[in-house]
């Protein structure tokens, strides 16, 4: 075989490799413009003063994911927990907040000291211990605003998450799916905490 039909071979297996590369790229590409498009930024930053809002309840999660939860609601949402109202009003917004749940040393004496206090031995108190945590590291914040016509597809609900500060990627249908076992309540699965 000469060298010329090496190097025309060579020639025309790399031009078949960037070819098929070329169209793997194109093909994410679409994929990302596909996915882009089910992904409706609700927030493109965080409302400001949502930690100002009113605390509507809080909750912890076990494993694996092992977090505490507070949830807040700006004046709409707050007026309508307090109400009872399903719908929830157009302008509605409802802030969820999630740290991991973690052990401090000087609150776990100050428990241990309460418990011995009172009289409970030692297996009671490491069971208190076991099943107290504080906030620790926070993990992100989500968002759910209320505007039946702009999200009509999802319930009349946007969802908007963040970590860090930073705006995550995420799909509105999928944060709908999540919350479609509420319908009852309007897609929310918080209730008022008296």
């Amino acid at each position: 075989m000469s060298k010329e039909t090496v190097t025309f071979q060579s020639f025309i297996a790399l031009c078949a490799a960037v070819t098929a590369v070329t169209a793997v790229v194109f093909a994410l590409s679409d994929h990302r413009n596909a996915i882009a498009e089910t992904v409706a930024p609700v927030f493109s930053t965080i409302p400001p003063n949502y930690r100002d809002w009113t605390l509507i309840s809080v909750a912890t999660v076990g494993s694996p994911v092992n977090d505490i939860r507070a949830k807040l609601g700006n004046d709409i949402a707050t007026a309508d927990f307090r109400k009872g109202t399903i719908p929830y009003r157009d302008g509605a917004i409802i802030a969820r907040l999630a740290w991991k749940q973690a052990h401090d040393p000087e609150t776990d004496n100050a428990l241990r000291l309460q418990a011995q206090q009172v009289g409970l031995g030692a297996d009671a108190i490491a069971k208190l211990l076991g099943g107290s945590a504080i906030a620790g590291s926070a993990t992100n914040v989500q968002f759910m605003i209320k505007d039946s016509k702009k999200y009509a597809s999802t319930g009349g609900w946007g969802f908007a998450q963040f970590t860090n500060g930073k705006p995550d990627a995420i799909v509105q249908t999928t944060c709908y799916a999540c919350h479609a076992p509420a319908k009852a309540r309007d897609f929310v699965f918080t209730t008022y905490a008296n």
